[in-house]
């Protein structure tokens, strides 16, 4: 689980455990807010799992690991500036950790890769921002799931803003050449992905 992962990565940076677990509880109350219908801990749950499972690929595992927790820890469905507030709270909350500079910033470039998801430099990067999206390559029901979840996040807005809006998102993901950068997500999701995107674009 993507808790007693968490622990176990900070512990062997600190031995502080109350601090480990303190930050723990701060950011299961982040993704416990019942405004969030998709970004949860259920999220990053699915995305430990998909990680974990090129964990092989990843090159400082304990950084994804950071990424993971911190990359949605602040969201805010009005805000477009929620990856750079999340990584900013990760830069402060990894440095308490006393983690190395360097690698607290290898987190933040993973997080704010999250922004657009354009192919990175660093084969790590990709590989987090790949499984980000994992699920626009799942099976039609886990999919629609997915959107209404986040239909509910933005329920703020009326269809009149929110239906452009999305349609200008999804649009985005198939005028790319590829929407995953890795080989292995690629292989696996990008078909799928691509018919996702255009049977929700017909809904919308």
């Amino acid at each position: 689980m993507i808790g007693e992962l968490f622990v176990d990565t900070a512990s062997k940076i600190t031995p502080d455990i109350a601090l480990v677990q303190s930050l723990w509880a701060e950011i299961e109350k982040q993704y416990g807010h019942r405004s969030r219908r998709y970004h949860n801990l259920v999220h990053l749950e699915k995305m430990r799992s998909e990680l974990e499972g090129v964990r092989e690929e990843i090159e400082d595992f304990a950084a994804i690991v950071f990424a993971i927790v911190y990359h949605d820890a602040v969201y805010n469905a009005t805000k477009k500036d929620n990856e750079e507030k999340s990584a900013e709270l990760a830069r402060k909350r990894l440095t308490t950790l006393s983690y190395s500079p360097e690698s607290v910033e290898r987190v933040v470039a993973h997080i704010l890769a999250t922004k657009s998801h354009h192919k990175s430099e660093d084969p790590d990067t990709n590989l987090f921002t790949d499984a980000d999206l994992s699920v626009l390559g799942a099976p039609w029901e886990a999919y629609r799931e997915y959107y209404q979840q986040i239909r509910k996040e933005y329920a703020i807005y009326p269809d009149l803003l929110y239906k452009p809006g999305r349609r200008k998102v999804l649009q985005h993901f198939l005028d790319l050449p590829a929407i995953f950068k890795t080989e292995t997500f690629h292989r696996r999701y990008e078909g799928q992905a691509r018919e996702n995107l255009f049977r929700e674009l017909e809904t919308l």
